[in-house]
């Protein structure tokens, strides 16, 4: 295997796969990415056997060929070379070997074997569908902050994805949740993802799904079955198997009669939170809103710090109400609100509060409130 290639287009394709790449790997191969030549394009894969990622980048091959090489040690390499440099990889010398030439720097790499290179089985995906890079990034940005880092409920380390009524409309929606809050956002469901089943993407594969997101501005095409999925990009695939699990029945959580109104504006709120917050104890970080016609009263008390209040003119008509909440969930929730209000839909002080973007009715959020 001979080419040149330009350094940007190298990194780029690097910087998409790299980051599968776990830095402590028990199987030698798993540390490295998959470099395939041929037709004027150089193919780049890397994989943990769950999630597989492959990029294709334009390059000048004087000879087809295949090797790989160690992952993140070529993508350091790349990154520390000069602007609009060109990088020579050659795989014809010694066995084992990569030779990487630019300028006057010169790296031998030390490579296995691409035969012993594993490959995610393809199996049928039988359900595809389109989406535009723009939906596909709100669907994620908008619950992603919910996914549960505890790993013995291994079901809600994603996000649930699946095919849902709405007022008789059919939504293509995504739910979150860690037990503490959960987050919900819908779009109509797009033509072909009729009948797909509910699936829940893993963490991992949403962080690294969200990073290639920002790479295109097109569609994405999306195929899956019960076990795995795939999107597909302009210049990159992204692969990865599903949680086999079952998610939890979300629409319990949901509360129906929550009948209390606050609607807030939402920075303002946002950033009152923020500063009562600094008081609040490093562990239980609550917050305390007392709500009264017309005002809303956030305090934080600590018996090592004191205690700090805030008052805010709200918009709210209902009977006085004092409930607490993690500041930490508060602030996040806040930050999914694009537009300038928020609005609290609350029953009393131990029921699971609702949170909505005043302009949009999309998304949806609910939280479990705190004794304080």
């Amino acid at each position: 295997m001979k080419l040149t290639i330009e350094r940007a287009a190298l990194l780029r394709a690097l910087g998409h796969v790299q980051s599968v790449v776990e830095r402590r790997n028990t199987i030698p191969i798993l540390s490295n990415v998959m470099l395939r030549a041929e037709g004027g394009k150089l193919s780049l894969s890397a994989t943990d056997m769950d999630l597989e990622i492959v990029a294709g980048v334009a390059a000048q091959v004087g000879s087809d060929g295949s090797t790989t090489a160690p992952a993140h040690t070529l993508y350091d390499i790349v990154r520390k070379l000069r602007d609009g440099a060109q990088i020579e990889l050659d795989v014809s010398g010694e066995k084992g070997s990569m030779t990487l030439r630019s300028g006057r720097s010169t790296f031998t790499l030390a490579c296995l074997p691409p035969e012993d290179y594993p490959l995610m089985a393809g199996g049928e995906l039988p359900h595809n569908f389109t989406l535009s890079a723009g939906d596909l990034k709100r669907l994620i940005d908008r619950t992603r902050f919910a996914i549960s880092t505890e790993e013995t409920r291994y079901y809600l380390n994603g996000i649930y994805l699946h095919a849902a009524q709405s007022n008789d409309v059919a939504m293509l929606r995504a739910v979150a949740t860690d037990g503490h809050r959960l987050a919900r956002m819908e779009i109509p469901l797009p033509e072909g993802a009729e009948g797909m089943p509910g699936v829940i993407v893993p963490r991992k594969t949403v962080m690294e799904l969200r990073k290639l997101i920002d790479e295109t501005d097109g569609e994405v095409s999306i195929a899956l079955s019960d076990t795995k999925i795939r999107f597909h990009f302009d210049e990159a695939v992204l692969t990865s198997k599903l949680i086999d699990g079952t998610f939890p029945d979300y629409d319990r959580v949901i509360p129906a009669n929550n009948d209390k109104v606050l609607e807030v504006e939402c920075k303002l709120f946002a950033e009152a939170v923020d500063r009562v917050s600094t008081i609040s104890t490093e562990k239980s970080r609550a917050v305390k809103l007392t709500v009264e016609r017309g005002s809303l009263t956030l305090s934080a008390t600590s018996p090592e710090n004191g205690t700090a209040t805030e008052e805010l003119e709200v918009s709210y008509s209902s009977t006085p109400l004092e409930i607490g909440f993690n500041s930490r969930y508060l602030l996040d929730i806040a930050e999914q609100i694009e537009g300038e209000g928020a609005k609290f839909s609350m029953a009393d002080a131990a029921s699971p509060t609702i949170v909505r973007d005043s302009a949009d009715s999309s998304a949806l959020y609910v939280l479990m409130p705190m004794r304080v």
